[in-house]
């Protein structure tokens, strides 16, 4: 059985925690900033986790499983 290869750009964008779940950015913190509320950008700031219906395929793309 052949190694599984690693998705790169998702090895960037991913964390392994030490629970098993993983870590992910959240989306639309980067630009066009100015229309939002500084308390919505501020928890944009903070680091989530995967959804368990996405866990799946980001750990396949991670090589994990």
């Amino acid at each position: 059985m052949p190694k599984i290869k690693t998705h790169k750009a998702s090895a960037k964008r991913y964390k392994l925690r030490g629970s098993g779940t993983l870590k992910r950015r959240n989306a639309n913190a980067t630009h066009l900033l100015g229309g939002r509320s500084t308390k919505r950008k501020r928890n944009l700031r903070k680091s989530s986790a995967v959804a368990p219906g996405n866990m799946d395929n980001v750990k396949r793309a991670l090589g994990l499983k």
